[in-house]
């Protein structure tokens, strides 16, 4: 039975962190409410007894009435398709669909609006873990980062120009289960979960559990302040590392050939060549492989001292992320 109260809407929910973001807000018995396509996939959430509301972002009588009686809007649409030769798709929903759903939180009164945005907005450094007061310093993420980098500074602007209770939460890749999808490094987990997948790549990046991310997206409404952005992840590890945790806890032989940096980038040049030729999107780009090689180490102390935010060792969740995958392989 759905309880009563002010509910919470999570607008981008059949997406794997927030159809987790509901489904840590459903367990504590808040009423939840979210905004769906009527074409998504909603594997993640069927389970839950959940109030569904139809439109997408760009639909204003939707999202406003998506709105109506709820005091905490999550945000959690993302169009992460980096590799897309012609960049207006990002830019549209990741700006312009954005400033649609910015503009119905204006007018509806939250106590706080909690934005999904990324590590790629942070700066990078060779010489200290990067924090929240370092500006973003780099340009070679292309148009995805682009996008990303604008989405967050116009949920600042509304912040501070219209009085939106707006923060952000700069998330890492994130691993766990119930990855439906799933995510492109989720879809690398369940290869290598399967024994078909005998690599491993070279270089690391921050990585964060997808539970662990949700909570810090229920704490940040809680206790986040406004105008502010919190770094999500746990640590900085080696794809080598990661993978042998997930062949592990599907009872596979680790991946042991190393694919270098130098092999990657053939590939992915020659990726880029193909999709030119051929007038197509291919997802192993040369821009990905360059965002992958250039992010730093992070240091996640904000989160941990103003939002109570303290995550499990994300090692626990990559095995999750296998044994999810090992359980639905047919």
């Amino acid at each position: 039975m759905r309880s009563q109260g002010v509910a919470k809407l999570v607008i981008g929910a059949s997406g794997f962190l927030g159809s987790h973001v509901v489904r840590q807000l459903a367990n504590r018995g808040d009423p939840v409410r979210v905004m769906l396509r009527r074409t998504s996939s909603t594997k993640g959430i069927d389970d839950l007894d959940v109030e569904r509301c139809y439109g997408d972002v760009f639909d204003d009588a939707a999202l406003r009435a998506a709105m109506v009686g709820c005091d905490v809007v999550y945000y959690c649409v993302v169009d992460a398709r980096m590799w897309l030769r012609d960049s207006t798709p990002l830019f549209r929903t990741n700006v312009d669909g954005l400033r649609h759903v910015l503009d119905a939180a204006v007018e509806a009164g939250l106590s706080k609006f909690v934005f999904t945005s990324t590590t790629g907005t942070l700066a990078i450094s060779d010489t200290a873990p990067v924090t929240e007061d370092d500006e973003h310093n780099w340009n070679a993420g292309g148009s995805y980062i682009e996008s990303r980098v604008a989405a967050e500074n116009v949920v600042m602007q509304y912040a501070r120009e219209k009085n939106l209770p707006a923060v952000a939460l700069c998330i890492s890749t994130t691993y766990g289960p119930d990855d439906w999808q799933p995510t492109p490094h989720g879809s690398v987990i369940a290869r290598v979960a399967k024994g078909a997948f005998p690599f491993y790549f070279d270089f690391s990046s921050e990585v964060v559990g997808i539970e662990d991310a949700a909570r810090a997206m229920v704490l940040a409404a809680e206790r986040g302040r406004v105008g502010e952005r919190y770094i999500i992840s746990d640590k900085y590890m080696s794809t080598r590392e990661v993978h042998a945790i997930a062949a592990r806890a599907a009872g596979v032989a680790p991946p042991r050939i190393k694919l270098p940096l130098r092999l990657l980038y053939l590939a992915a040049h020659m990726n880029d060549l193909a999709a030119r030729l051929l007038r197509r999107d291919l997802p192993f780009a040369v821009v990905g492989l360059r965002m992958a090689e250039l992010m730093s180490p992070l240091d996640h102390g904000k989160a941990e001292r103003e939002l109570g935010w303290k995550p499990r060792p994300v090692e626990e969740s990559i095995a999750e992320a296998a044994e999810f995958f090992t359980r639905i392989r047919p």
